[in-house]
């Protein structure tokens, strides 16, 4: 693990979302989605921001690598929640697989986050949600990048 852990992900991407309701009991029917992301180093590469732009939204993501601690932090906001920065979520990498945890309020529900990272040639993005202290999770959201 280092600052170097999500290099795999700079530059233009073409990404294929599959998503399901983030809230429990208003639904199950997963929605596909193309967009188009790109990612860059910033802070002379310890951290890198992205953008993610759908048919009707906007989203972007600060991670940022704690040499101190050994750890990322993820920061995510989005047009669909402006004004709001989510709470940070905290992780490492183990080889190619990054886990990032975190702790927010979706719908009223507090929820524990975790974000599943597979770096490589096309990586995926996973996220799933725990109501219940993280004993089950939910994967609600996939997202597979193919370069541009």
């Amino acid at each position: 693990m280092s600052e170097n852990d999500f290099d795999f992900l700079h530059g233009r991407w073409r990404v294929a979302n599959r998503k399901i309701a983030d809230i429990p009991g208003r639904g199950t029917d997963w929605v596909e989605f193309g967009s188009e992301a790109e990612a860059r180093p910033v802070l002379g590469g310890g951290a890198n921001v992205d953008t993610i732009r759908a048919a009707g939204w906007e989203g972007f993501t600060l991670r940022q690598y704690d040499p101190a601690d050994g750890v990322w932090r993820i920061w995510w906001a989005s047009s669909r929640a402006p004004g709001r920065l989510d709470p940070p979520l905290e992780g490492r990498f183990d080889g190619g697989h990054g886990v990032f945890f975190g702790d927010d309020v979706v719908g009223g529900h507090e929820v524990r986050l975790r974000f599943d990272w597979t770096a490589g040639e096309e990586p995926v993005w996973q996220q799933a949600f725990s109501y219940d202290g993280g004993e089950t999770w939910e994967t609600n959201w996939v997202m597979r990048f193919t370069r541009v």
